[in-house]
């Protein structure tokens, strides 16, 4: 190992070593359950992103021992998560003025399950992407496998078919299970003047971050079609017309 890869993995776990007292500032806000300390979490959330990126700009790309690499790179993807989080809990906040305490509950559990995170989940997705990067054959597969993928998204993507027969399509190949279009009621309608339409949609152990996910890829077809979109949790609401068969 050269003299500037030690030192920088020794820069790497300085800043690591950093991160645990922002973890427990950031619990102690989230514990609060308030859109008043919005501004707090905003600032630890930037503290985190500006110490990730000094390690992903500066430090890692240094780093050429393999199972220092998959030891960091494991690391890395639980903070890359976590400011996404964070920075939807932010985003929502401003928009909504309010947040399910649920919201807040997943985080905390999500940064008490750090240790597990890192040694399981996402050592195994490191672990994978290492040994494509480093692989021509698994590179080359990928490539192929990517290929076809993308094919068959854009077959069902631009398919001619009814607005709300897009979304279902949207919807599941994100990965929902069940998907649910309703005309909004008179109480969503007192409260949100613009809304015409309801989208509810469910998955397999209400894994936050497929659902997520779902939401995200639904807001952003709504958006292209120049309609007004709101999320609530698995609920999206738009203004635009649509007339389901309910299935």
């Amino acid at each position: 190992m050269s003299y500037i890869e030690k030192k920088y993995k020794q820069k790497i776990n300085d800043v690591f070593a950093e991160l645990p007292a922002l973890e427990e500032d950031l619990v102690g806000l989230l514990n609060k359950n308030s859109i008043a300390v919005v501004n707090d979490i905003a600032m630890l959330c930037s503290h985190f992103n500006k110490k990730i990126n000094l390690i992903l700009k500066k430090y890692y790309p240094e780093i050429k021992e393999m199972r220092d690499k998959l030891d960091f790179k494991s690391i890395l993807k639980f903070y890359y998560d976590l400011i996404n989080k964070l920075t939807d809990l932010v985003r929502n906040i401003e928009d909504f003025q309010k947040i399910d305490p649920e919201y807040y509950e997943k985080l905390i559990e999500f940064i008490n399950d750090k240790q597990s995170l890192i040694s399981g989940k996402y050592r195994t997705i490191c672990t994978d992407e290492l040994t494509v990067f480093y692989d021509k054959n698994s590179r080359a597969n990928l490539e192929k496998i990517l290929t076809e993928k993308l094919e068959m998204m854009s077959q069902q993507y631009f398919t001619i078919g009814s607005l709300e027969e897009e979304i279902k399509k949207i919807a599941k190949i994100a990965g929902a299970e069940n998907v649910l279009i309703t005309l909004a009621d008179d109480l969503i309608r007192d409260e949100l003047k613009m809304a015409n339409s309801v989208i509810e949609f469910t998955v397999s152990n209400d894994n936050f971050i497929v659902l997520k996910k779902i939401g995200e890829e639904i807001k952003d077809y709504l958006l292209s079609k120049k309609y007004n979109v709101i999320q609530i949790g698995k609920t999206i609401i738009t203004d635009a017309k649509l007339f389901p068969d309910i299935t």
